[in-house]
């Protein structure tokens, strides 16, 4: 083990344990030890941990065809582009492997939006306290100093403002005559499960077609169900031109999707953009047999009750405890914010076998499987509650 881990780039801060199986919600480390994951691996496998009709699909492809290429026909990419479109309202689909990569081609479709229109250095609105990737583009879209720093020079072309203020994106605006597109995340999710007010995306909406801007949501962390509804924009009753997918899309197959409408189709042409690994069979028959079991299962409409539960919960038995500022959430993602920093929250609840992060500092945050029964999400407000208030208690 030691000589593995010395082989490894330190580019991790990891926990001392390690997995090697799991089932549901649960994991099982290497010691035999059972844990409870309310972190889904950062909103990845959404059905839980090896669910038995992915791992068919999975082998069965993996017997079948696990590559090809993009330079021919792949039947089952089509078949997830047109799912996917029908899901959404959106009208084509462009596959590569991560969010970030998904983001990368966002971008890029507004930079070509820009262009077309006559703009000689497109630029893309973001949000404080946003979080797209690590990639050398998407981490200057991001709004976490953090992230940037030591990787200058960032590549220019984008102008932040605050998250959940139309005033301030009405100035831009006003000011600005380079703006192309908005790329906002419709919950910020690294940002510390920063729900906007209600009419706010439709705000954005509005100012984006009256100033002919694209409006393009990163729903990396919010899409494919666990918002409460099958895109957290859903919520809000508008549609974007861009929408990217990733995490949840294929249950842990790395998959990433951009999908684009309105304005936005049709800007990527032959040349444009590509991905070796893009949408490859085994990719997209995970993906394919993940949308079956999300629709065929309501898990949409699941994750919206439970998550509604969970937060009443939470809030019921964390109501005396001087030191939470907040609960909120949507759906099955949900934020318990702290006045202080409580990264130590991570390895109290792991001596407790319960799997949870913590983010932006001071906030829990917690992205359980769509799956978890009542039960098992009882036991996980009965584990969490009791160490938030010895953390805070200093005990």
């Amino acid at each position: 083990m030691p000589g593995l881990h010395a082989a490894l780039m330190a580019t991790y801060a990891r926990q001392p344990v390690a997995f090697e199986r799991g089932a549901g919600v649960w994991l099982w480390d290497t010691r035999g030890e059972r844990y409870l994951d309310a972190l889904s691996g950062i909103a990845v496998c959404g059905l839980g941990h090896a669910h038995p009709e992915v791992a068919h699909a999975i082998a069965e492809q993996a017997a079948t065809l696990v590559h090809t290429s993009n330079l021919y026909q792949v039947p089952l990419q089509a078949q997830l582009a047109e799912r996917l479109v029908a899901l959404s309202g959106l009208e084509e689909a462009f596959f590569c492997n991560s969010g970030a990569e998904a983001n990368e081609a966002a971008i890029k479709i507004a930079r070509k939006y820009g262009h077309g229109r006559g703009i000689g250095v497109p630029t893309v609105v973001v949000a404080d306290g946003s979080f797209h990737g690590r990639t050398l583009a998407t981490l200057s879209a991001t709004g976490n100093r953090k992230v940037q720093a030591g990787f200058e020079p960032l590549v220019q072309g984008f102008t932040r403002v605050p998250y959940d203020d139309l005033e301030a994106l009405q100035r831009v605006a006003e000011h600005q005559r380079d703006v192309v597109a908005v790329l906002l995340e419709p919950v910020q999710g690294e940002g510390g499960i920063r729900v906007p007010s209600a009419q706010y995306l439709a705000g954005v909406r509005a100012l984006c077609d009256q100033h002919g801007w694209l409006l393009m949501l990163d729903e990396i962390q919010t899409g494919m169900g666990r918002s409460g509804r099958w895109f957290a924009y859903q919520h809000a009753g508008i549609k974007p031109d861009v929408m990217t997918l990733a995490k949840g899309l294929a249950n842990g197959v790395p998959i990433g999707a951009c999908l684009a409408g309105g304005r936005a189709a049709g800007v990527l042409q032959p040349g444009n953009h590509g991905s070796t690994f893009g949408g490859n069979p085994l990719a997209c028959r995970a993906a394919l047999t993940t949308l079956d079991i999300i629709g065929r299962d309501a898990l949409p409409q699941r994750a919206g009750e439970l998550g509604a539960w969970l937060l009443g919960a939470l809030r019921e038995r964390l109501s005396g405890c001087a030191g939470v500022v907040d609960v909120r959430g949507l759906g099955l993602l949900i934020g318990i914010e702290l006045d202080r920093p409580c990264g130590k929250l991570v390895q109290m609840a792991l001596d407790k076998h319960l799997l949870i992060n913590v983010t932006a500092e001071r906030v829990v945050r917690l992205l359980p499987p769509l799956v978890m029964s009542d039960q098992e999400a009882t036991l996980l407000v009965d584990t969490l509650c009791p160490l938030i208030v010895d953390f805070c208690a200093g005990t």
